[in-house]
């Protein structure tokens, strides 16, 4: 099992945030480039949601199963929490977090991985990933060049 954690600041309210990180159709464009998703739902995530989707990383290679479950979604304390496996991927659980800090908030990501033998490739490639999701959020923020 390995651990990583990120924190993002934005210049924005963190309702606004939390609005944006909590859209699945912004997860999708934050990823493009990164992962295509099929059978990803619509809306904002719900607690309970259970879904397979098909993934492709990059767009290019071939999909691969992947199961998606929102453990919980709590708009008043804007805590997310998953609990994901698939690709090779025995548990991934992520907690997403949106805070008041002064000049707007911030988002904090930890995931807990475990991929057997597998398990630095997948942290060193949430770590890329997660980090990579920050320039899109700005551009739907509004907040590019800021």
């Amino acid at each position: 099992m390995r651990t990583i954690g990120l924190t993002h600041d934005y210049a924005a309210a963190p309702d606004r945030l939390w609005a944006l990180v909590t859209d699945y159709g912004a997860l999708a464009d934050v990823m493009q480039g990164l992962a295509s998703f099929e059978g990803l739902p619509s809306g904002r995530t719900r607690t309970g949601q259970r879904f397979e989707v098909q993934v492709r990383l990059f767009g290019r290679l071939p999909p691969q199963p992947y199961v998606m479950e929102v453990l919980d979604c709590d708009d008043v304390k804007r805590v997310l929490r998953s609990a994901e496996h698939g690709m090779g991927v025995r548990t991934w659980r992520h907690t997403l977090s949106v805070t008041e800090v002064a000049g707007g908030s911030r988002l904090s990501d930890v995931i807990e991985i475990d991929a057997g033998w597998r398990t630095l490739v997948f942290a060193a490639w949430a770590r890329f990933m997660y980090g990579a999701r920050h320039r899109p959020r700005l551009r739907l923020l509004g907040l590019e060049g800021t």
